[in-house]
């Protein structure tokens, strides 16, 4: 009896932790695809307009909300159409994290194994030692330990691969580490990277488009409804309806939770919001908090540069797509997604549910716009240390390297005109404030 009960929490316990269940698939013979109304949802028109503004505003392409499986809002901008194609950018990072895990559910691969074991050896420019220690999960994970600060951080070239610290010590945003995954799922299946995932996951829920090489890269293109397909596959934990796709469910948790203790909002090539603290790309610093303030908790995302975002939130049967150009030099625009989130948070008529949820964690600094040099701050702490991003999420100022800070002033002069700024500041406490401003 005992052993029985102990079965059954455990079973309770693990479920908990599992996406809820969808019960409606749209057919993969057609293109037919069941709505839902905003104002079943209680959702403001105005509010949705709003929303299109900011995305319009942006070279949106395609954007996309989906409730339980079905749509409730579905625009495209410009000449994109439904059936237009458009690059995943590294939000197709996601895709091919699944791709692994499927390998490895059908023991093609173990992503515990040295990756040189399929790669073979010197695909690193490492000493056959460090080499060895490199595993497929830390390509996964982003912790091989190699350089991501080289000339082209998509080489894949053993040249461009020189290790800088040991496996698991450091977490970096590396492409050309994650690239060779491709090289990985072909070596072990006999298969190209397009027909594998054909075979293994797009012809099972529908899903169309390819992986492109554009210089180092694997590129994915598709249409936003197929990318919407893949976020509905993960939301229901690996399975299609009544197909499985991915059954390690396993892998599919480990994939959608903290991989690693460095950067905590980080899984298998998945961004995790709601998490104690967060890294960037091309950077070395730990953020406090959430990577998306204004999103939920349990939100886990696929982000590509340009404002390639797939957004799924398990708790709400929520996915949210945005296709598009965004200029920018980042990598993640992690800004520019928390900023569609500010407008989805409104869209509920609810007078309730109009206001932005904040940062738990913050402190009580408050910063203001004095004229267009300068930044007044107020309550100033200790070694407070600033940033400031550009609408790209560029990050354009720093504390100790081009921020003056002269009594409780931040020089703000060097920064160009006309444009939307976003500042984040950290005090010793590790309590985050923040602050948007038009210089």
């Amino acid at each position: 009896m005992i052993i029985k009960l102990f079965c059954f929490l455990l079973i309770l316990f693990t479920s908990s932790n599992l996406p809820a269940q969808l019960s409606y698939f749209p057919p993969t013979g057609n293109s037919d695809w069941d709505t839902l109304s905003p104002q079943s949802l209680n959702w403001c028109q105005s509010s949705i307009d709003s929303l299109y503004e900011l995305l319009e505003e942006n070279e949106t392409k395609a954007f996309i909300i989906l409730k339980d499986g079905k749509i409730v809002v579905e625009k495209y901008f410009g000449n994109h159409t439904v059936s237009t194609p458009w690059y995943w950018a590294s939000a197709g990072k996601a895709l091919t994290a699944t791709l692994i895990g499927i390998a490895q559910q059908e023991t093609l691969l173990d992503i515990n194994d040295a990756s040189n074991l399929y790669l073979g050896e010197g695909w690193t420019n490492c000493d056959l030692a460090s080499e060895n220690e490199i595993t497929i999960k830390n390509q996964l994970t982003m912790t091989t330990g190699l350089n991501d600060g080289v000339l082209n951080n998509n080489c894949t070239l053993d040249t461009c691969l020189n290790c800088i610290a040991s496996v698991n010590d450091r977490w970096a945003y590396h492409n050309g580490p994650y690239t060779l995954l491709g090289e990985i799922i072909e070596s072990v299946s006999g298969l190209t990277l397009n027909q594998f995932a054909t075979t293994k996951l797009k012809s099972k829920i529908g899903m169309t488009g390819s992986y492109v090489s554009l210089d180092y890269d694997n590129v994915f293109f598709s249409t936003a409804r197929s990318m919407a397909r893949f976020g509905m596959l993960i939301s229901n934990n690996g399975e299609w309806d009544d197909i499985a796709v991915l059954s390690d469910t396993n892998y599919v948790q480990e994939m959608v939770n903290p991989s690693q203790n460095i950067n905590e909002s980080y899984g298998y090539l998945w961004w995790l919001n709601g998490q104690n603290s967060h890294m960037l790309p091309s950077s070395q610093y730990v953020f406090n908090g959430s990577i998306f303030p204004n999103a939920p908790n349990d939100m886990f995302s696929a982000l590509g540069k340009n404002g390639q975002f797939l957004n799924i939130v398990p708790s709400q049967n929520l996915i949210v797509i945005r296709m598009g150009n965004y200029p920018s030099e980042s990598l993640v625009p992690h800004l520019f997604n928390d900023l569609i989130w500010e407008k989805i948070n409104l869209l509920s008529c609810s007078e309730a549910n109009t206001i932005s949820k904040l940062n738990s964690n913050r402190s009580n600094t408050i910063f203001k716009l004095v004229n267009n040099d300068q930044i007044f701050i107020e309550n100033m702490s200790d070694n407070m240390r600033i940033f400031i991003y550009n609408p790209n999420g560029k990050l354009v100022l720093e504390d100790q390297k081009s921020i003056t800070l002269t009594s409780k002033f931040i020089d703000i002069s060097s920064l160009k005109p006309d444009q939307i700024y976003f500042l984040k500041a950290i005090n010793d406490n590790n309590q985050l404030s923040s602050f948007k401003f038009i210089k």
